[in-house]
């Protein structure tokens, strides 16, 4: 399975069987409406807290995912998911309700990928039959934990960007219709010395072309073999940088077409998301319901999702620590 240094070639191809992803007013509003399962009017979702609301959505886009599989909760083995809050509770809370064996993971907003690359894992290595990949954010309580609450009001630079409201979740299973997952690169640790945390597409721009490197050299490709490589939220200002960054290692990045989920989510022109989306909600959200649904239809042959997540936290910041950024790779391959 070991592939190169740091990647997982999936000998079986697991496949993606489902998805459920459910998402709030704003994205609602944007240019991949139509894409998602459900679109809630209300941010609180006739919950009494915000966090409340979050694990809501993530128990919508689990349910959603375990139906549209046809099967029920009893049949998936385990479930391995994470978000952004504090001891991943949203999560861990809509797990509680499932009772579904639980891993419990971390990667900031590289969470979906890093969930998929697990779950994944576990089904092409007999260790499951069946599991389950998801993750979640919400615009206030993400704005409440790591910068200001929103009742506050403060005003944000051009280079913060919009927690996305939403939770996505896939279920990957042996055998079925669906595209498959082929490979995965796991990401390092890269930190480039950045403190504003209203600028992490700065941050997170160097991991996700470092992870991109370390995926062409591990499977000895370049680019042009993917239909589409998509990066997790970087938004206006870190796509810009891992451009640049991609250019100046020699990586012929115009051999595919490269976008980002922090831009396709939004129309940045239209709607007030300053450079764009992001967190763990960004990239599930875009890849379970945009790509995957692109992917069944046989649009796309070939998709590398690379989701990229700033690690810090309210107490790293306030110790005057820079932000760590991660990244990790998947690559799927539709089974039309």
């Amino acid at each position: 399975m070991l592939k190169g240094h740091q990647s997982w070639e999936f000998a079986s191809k697991p496949v993606i069987l489902s998805t459920g992803t459910v998402v709030g007013p704003d994205e609602g509003a944007g240019p991949l409406a139509d894409q998602f399962d459900i679109v809630h009017g209300d941010t609180k979702l006739g919950q009494d807290s915000w966090e409340k609301a979050e694990k809501k959505l993530m128990e919508e886009a689990a349910q959603h995912a375990i139906e549209n599989a046809g099967l029920t909760k009893e049949h998936v083995q385990f479930y391995v998911g994470g978000d952004l809050m504090n001891q991943i509770i949203s999560n861990s809370f809509a797990v509680r309700t499932m009772q579904i064996p639980y891993l419990g993971i971390f990667g900031a907003c590289s969470t979906s990928m890093e969930g998929l690359a697990i779950a994944s894992m576990m089904v092409d290595g007999g260790y499951a039959q069946y599991a389950m990949a998801g993750t979640c954010s919400h615009n206030s309580t993400a704005e409440k934990q790591f910068r200001y609450p929103t009742e506050y009001g403060s005003q944000k630079p051009p280079t913060s960007q919009y927690t996305v409201t939403g939770a996505g979740c896939a279920v990957v299973g042996k055998h079925g219709r669906g595209p498959v997952v082929t490979g995965a690169t796991i990401g390092r640790v890269v930190d480039m010395g950045i403190k504003d945390p209203f600028n992490m597409g700065a941050a997170m721009a160097p991991a996700a072309v470092d992870t991109l490197q370390s995926h062409f050299r591990d499977f000895d490709r370049d680019p042009g073999y993917y239909d589409l490589i998509v990066t997790g939220d970087l938004a206006t200002v870190g796509y810009d940088i891992a451009v640049d960054l991609l250019n100046k290692h020699g990586i012929p990045i115009g051999n595919t077409t490269y976008k980002d989920c922090g831009l396709m989510i939004y129309d940045v022109n239209k709607q007030q998301v300053q450079a764009g989306g992001s967190g763990c909600g960004c990239s599930a959200t875009v890849t379970y319901g945009h790509l995957y649904k692109r992917l069944m239809k046989g649009e796309l042959k070939r998709v590398l999702v690379v989701a990229t997540g700033a690690l810090l936290s309210p107490l790293s910041f306030q110790q005057g620590e820079s932000i760590p950024g991660i990244a990790h790779a998947v690559a799927i391959e539709s089974g039309v």
